[in-house]
């Protein structure tokens, strides 16, 4: 499937800044056998001093960016095109769960995809015991990682309400759980929190999900949303597979990726810095259209 991406997030603040840097995930990226991006460009206003577009480690494009002089207002505005590809048939070529920790000591490297990156505590992902119960719970005997990774993500479809006023973004998975509402970033830093208490590894993902109106109903522009779902290592023949706890499904041709790290502090759209005073407001508006 082919799509035309844009978006448009801003930020105003108060009074005028002093220094500001910004560290920026929005440009998707080409994914062997999954993605193709044909044409992409970010254009920021004003324009920064310095700029620089790189990749981070986990192979995610990065933009850098420093504004010397005083500014009140940042504006960031994505066009692109990609084509998602459907996702491999669904074979299950995962271990039993007992036996995941013999394939994760057998993987001898530390590149950006080994699953060693993505067991342990993260800036977002911490140990809690009512998420690890909920997990152990969902274990079945003889089940293999797949089979566990779709009914964790399922499971927490299941138990919690999407509410996109119930939560922020500094909001921890505990809470949200405890609470059981919250939006995609919720359900996603909770279904990691769980796996990675089963000793599966999970990572975070960012990206677009293209949304279907009611029959009937006209498509809005702008109506969706940056939208986040889990990638998890199911064995070395397995490899990396990505579900969507916030719609109980397995990722496929209408989720374009943006970026995939440990969880939400690795691939946020926009973070970093500024010396300012007062309020601060913000907007943030994405269309993405079937071609």
């Amino acid at each position: 499937m082919r799509y035309e991406i844009s978006l448009s997030i801003g930020y105003n603040y108060g009074a005028l800044s002093d220094h500001a840097r910004t560290l920026v995930h929005l440009l998707p990226s080409d994914l062997p056998g999954r993605q193709t991006v044909s044409s992409r460009l970010l254009t920021v206003d004003p324009m920064p001093n310095e700029r620089r577009d790189t990749t981070d480690f986990f192979g995610n494009a990065m933009s850098v960016l420093a504004f010397h002089q005083p500014i009140d207002q940042i504006e960031f505005t994505l066009s692109a095109s990609a084509e998602r590809l459907a996702p491999a048939g669904s074979l299950d070529l995962s271990p039993r769960l007992s036996d995941l920790a013999a394939d994760i000591a057998a993987y001898r490297s530390l590149d950006p995809a080994a699953p060693h990156h993505f067991l342990g505590a993260s800036p977002r992902i911490l140990q809690d015991p009512a998420i690890a119960d909920f997990a152990a719970s969902l274990r079945a005997p003889g089940s293999t990682v797949r089979q566990t990774v779709e009914a964790i993500s399922n499971a927490v479809h299941a138990e919690m309400r999407f509410d996109p006023e119930a939560t922020d973004v500094d909001t921890p998975a505990q809470e949200a759980f405890a609470n059981r509402h919250g939006v995609c970033q919720d359900f996603s830093h909770i279904t990691i929190t769980a796996l990675r208490s089963l000793g599966i590894p999970a990572g975070y993902v960012s990206g677009f999900l293209r949304t279907i109106p009611p029959p009937g109903q006209p498509r809005l522009e702008g109506a969706d949303a940056m939208h986040a779902w889990v990638s998890a290592w199911c064995g070395s023949e397995a490899g990396w597979i990505e579900v969507d706890p916030t719609n109980a499904c397995i990722v496929g041709a209408d989720h374009i990726t943006v970026a995939h790290g440990r969880d939400y502090a690795d691939v946020a759209p926009v973070k970093g810095v500024l010396r300012t005073s007062g309020d601060q407001t913000s907007h943030h508006s994405v269309d993405v259209k079937p071609v």
